[in-house]
């Protein structure tokens, strides 16, 4: 075939994907310079165009070097004037937004569009990159299916909806050396490195014990378990497809558009949508990664069905390696920790935050460990802050790019984002069992003595939707 009809990249690609499923390729073939060049516009598919995925597709419309070429989801169209995203989002409004921005060059400009995502990996040959903005529970299934067709993925957090998928998205994601990226985007902010280089450098000196907040509640707080209200046919915005590996469960107008969260078959309720922000400093401070004990207690009606309106949890871990003696309290729903004495009674406590108890002063943070301020302010005075040794990021998704044309890693790869889901999705398993208290076995991936646990370890999945 002449070069000029196939390109090195589409054979690289095309080599990509095998009659089994996928070959494993190394790093430098897949996600290095040989793949693609730093002159090159990499080509992207947005998976998910709901809010979320509206937000994500108006920032990388803003990278001179990237092309969003195709958009997949089974929702036309949604308002979303009355929740957080304040804007109109689906398939047609997010695929209008691409066109009229390239069409400012091209007035002829027009990207391909599906419902099922997976027509999409098959037919559009030409993408480099995905991004996945779809609900939790389709996190992980989306990510492999892409990796496994020679994709590189950003995909929103929690990177996976059990802990069993978040092995596995972790262990592809080495096998393919692809470029990876969660999207815990406030990783990539000055603050939370200032955060962790303070903590490591021994600022309030030796540090066993943290409080994280997030106000984020139910949003459907006065539901009791599943909806009463009368059953949709869910065509309009493709079911079926939503559902993805789910066991088929009927559609009631509360878990729709944005409201899902507050289901465990669909989403993590608060501490999983807010986790991976808000429990990263400390993970990446500490380097935690095996807990002894978790145990979250729901504030708030919960069961089976239905995550609870707020909640409190508690992280124990033991030394082990690089990971310390440590003990991590996390609250939702307005819920927060004691008012610290050292606090100067004219400064108030963060809406967001987090509080690190040092032997000699804490540290209070904003949202996902920005802003630290140390206290006391004369130890403040007198602190001398480190040379910053944590590489500084370009920006969430300019690192990721970046990654695709052979640049480092992104800090939110998948390997850490995998990590830092598990230990999220701990906290969820307990709120699930009922807050029963979690001793983990992690090297055998067992809730030690609650045979209870493994359903949700490794959730059951609908025919057809495999993820091996």
């Amino acid at each position: 075939m002449a070069s000029k009809d196939y390109s090195r990249r589409q054979f690289v690609k095309g080599m990509a994907v095998s009659a089994a499923g996928f070959m494993i390729l190394p790093r430098h073939v897949l996600g290095g310079k040989g793949f693609l060049a730093p002159s090159d516009k990499v080509t992207v598919g947005i998976i998910g165009a709901g809010g979320k995925g509206r937000q994500n597709t108006g920032s990388l419309l803003q990278l001179n070097d990237v092309q969003v070429t195709s958009i997949a989801d089974p929702a036309p169209y949604w308002d979303l004037k009355d929740f957080y995203y304040k804007s109109k989002a689906g398939r047609g409004p997010v695929k209008k937004m691409i066109e009229d921005h390239y069409q400012a060059q091209n007035s002829s400009y027009r990207i391909s569009e599906y419902l099922d995502f997976r027509e999409m990996l098959e037919k559009e040959s030409s993408l480099d990159a995905v991004v996945c903005s779809t609900p939790d529970n389709t996190h992980a299934y989306v990510s492999l299916k892409a990796m496994r067709a020679g994709k590189h993925v950003y995909c929103e957090k929690p990177l996976t909806h059990n802990i069993w998928e978040a092995r596995k998205v972790k262990e592809v994601a080495k096998e393919t050396g692809l470029a990876t990226q969660m999207g815990n985007s406030l990783h990539s902010g000055e603050g939370i490195r200032q955060t962790v280089e303070y903590l490591r450098d021994g600022a309030i000196g030796k540090v066993e014990e943290a409080h994280t907040w997030v106000p984020a509640q139910r949003w459907n707080p006065g539901l009791s378990g599943i909806p009463a209200s009368p059953v949709q046919s869910g065509e309009d915005i493709g079911w079926d497809l939503w559902l993805g590996p789910t066991p088929f469960m009927p559609l009631h107008p509360e878990y729709v558009p944005v409201t899902w969260r507050d289901f465990w078959a669909l989403g993590c309720g608060a501490l999983g949508d807010f986790g991976c922000h808000d429990l990263d400093a400390s993970v990446w401070a500490f380097n935690l990664h095996t807990p002894k004990s978790v145990q979250v207690f729901p504030a708030g009606y919960s069961d089976e069905h239905i995550a609870p309106y707020g909640e409190t949890g508690y992280y124990y871990f033991e030394k082990n390696g690089d990971q310390p003696d440590f003990k991590q309290v996390w609250y939702s729903g307005g819920l927060q920790p004691p008012r610290p004495e050292l606090l100067p009674k004219d400064v108030e406590m963060p809406h967001r935050g987090s509080l690190f108890i040092g032997k000699k002063g804490i540290i209070v943070t904003g949202a996902g460990g920005s802003n630290p301020q140390i206290y006391p302010e004369k130890r403040r005075e007198r602190y001398n802050p480190p040379k910053p040794e944590i590489p500084r990021s370009n920006g969430h998704f300019r690192d990721w790019i970046d990654a695709i044309k052979g640049g480092p890693a992104a800090s939110a790869n998948f390997i850490y984002g995998a990590r830092l889901t598990e230990l999220t999705l701990l906290g969820v398993l307990s709120l699930r069992l009922g807050g029963k208290k979690i001793h983990w076995d992690g090297p055998d991936m067992k809730a030690i003595g609650l045979p209870e646990a493994d359903k949700y370890l490794r959730e059951p999945v609908r025919k057809g939707w495999e993820m091996i």
